[in-house]
């Protein structure tokens, strides 16, 4: 009995949980949707009265509008990729790794099952990285989630204003967002500013438009210096090829250059928005690879693992060795 209300409750609580972390997104939807009505019709239907200056200014709000709704949406409702299946422990192998009581058991078995995979990434400590909750070796840059509850590819953050997690199968799009959500502020507080001057110095009369056209661009100002913040700092983090939690934590490699994902600035863009220009302003996905190995720079790209096929790296070791090997003496650290 006490043990089932305890269920309820947490299954309650998880629950409660669930629904408030959609409370930033309302927030900004409902800001979004003030913004158009007061864009719109306050400004661009009432208070603008040139018909040439009302189409111009409509046709280019509405083009920004779309791919910064867009943009959001993709950012929102794209789901993170988790590590696929060769990453986990078979059925048995959770099985006697959970019953097997020696840690240095415990440890062979993680080194074995990481030797046939492409991870060149360790912990602090040099350890093997391995997830103790998802039962997973986490391949290069994927990180646990403690809100999503999952190992997520190339993990950046997870951010309360999309109610998601930010990594490789989304990150682009989260940068389309942030990049039109800047456009999208600019272009409103530039188009607005001339009327707010006007109804500063008295030149229109004080109508109900008044408030909504004073009011949205303090609004449009007040974002767009922390978009824009927040954009420089991501631009910076994809000219280096690295990712938040990364420019945090340095990734440790078994072997060649610190910054080994560092390919340079055109490469590193690429490896982003993908090889094709025509669709780095489209929320269309176009990165590279499947999100479980990159290419390094101390890696021939002949031997890269994006052009290779998933069977070498289980059934020929012979052929990974361009990429540094996993060494059976080192030690195995769980993380979270």
């Amino acid at each position: 009995m006490r043990r089932s209300w305890k269920m309820a409750l947490s299954g309650g609580l998880r629950c409660c949980r669930r629904v408030l972390s959609w409370v930033p997104v309302l927030v900004i939807v409902l800001v979004v949707l003030w913004s158009y009505y007061a864009y719109v019709f306050e400004l661009c239907l009432v208070t603008v009265l040139s018909p040439a200056e009302k189409v111009i200014y409509l046709i280019f709000y509405h083009a920004i509008f779309v791919f910064f709704t867009w943009t959001y949406w993709k950012s929102i409702f794209t789901l993170p990729q988790q590590p696929n299946k060769k990453f986990h422990l078979s059925y048995s192998d959770k099985e006697r790794y959970e019953n097997e009581e020696r840690p240095e058991v415990q440890k062979q078995m993680l080194i074995d099952m990481a030797k046939k995979l492409p991870v060149y990434t360790r912990t602090g400590s040099g350890a093997v990285r391995f997830c103790d909750r998802c039962h997973l070796i986490k391949p290069d840059r994927c990180h646990h989630c403690s809100v999503c509850a999952m190992c997520v590819l190339k993990m950046d953050h997870h951010c309360p204003w999309v109610n998601n997690c930010i990594g490789f199968s989304n990150y682009k799009f989260f940068l389309q967002f942030l990049a039109y959500s800047v456009l999208y502020c600019l272009y409103i507080a530039t188009t607005v500013f001339n009327y707010f001057i006007k109804y500063w110095r008295g030149e229109l009369p004080s109508v109900r438009s008044k408030f909504h056209v004073l009011f949205l661009l303090f609004v449009a100002c007040m974002f767009f210096v922390s978009l824009v913040i927040l954009f420089g700092y991501h631009c910076w983090l994809v000219s280096r090829n690295k990712t938040t939690l990364e420019a945090f934590c340095t990734p440790v490699f078994t072997s060649g250059p610190k910054n080994g994902f560092n390919l340079g600035f055109i490469k590193n863009i690429q490896q982003v928005f993908g090889d094709n220009k025509k669709f780095w302003l489209i929320p269309i996905g176009s990165s590279p690879g499947d999100g479980h190995s990159f290419p390094m720079r101390s890696v021939n790209e002949s031997q890269n693992p994006l052009l290779a096929n998933e069977e070498p790296w289980e059934d020929n070791e012979d052929e990974t060795r361009g990429y540094p090997e996993a060494s059976s003496s080192l030690t195995v650290e769980t993380e979270t």
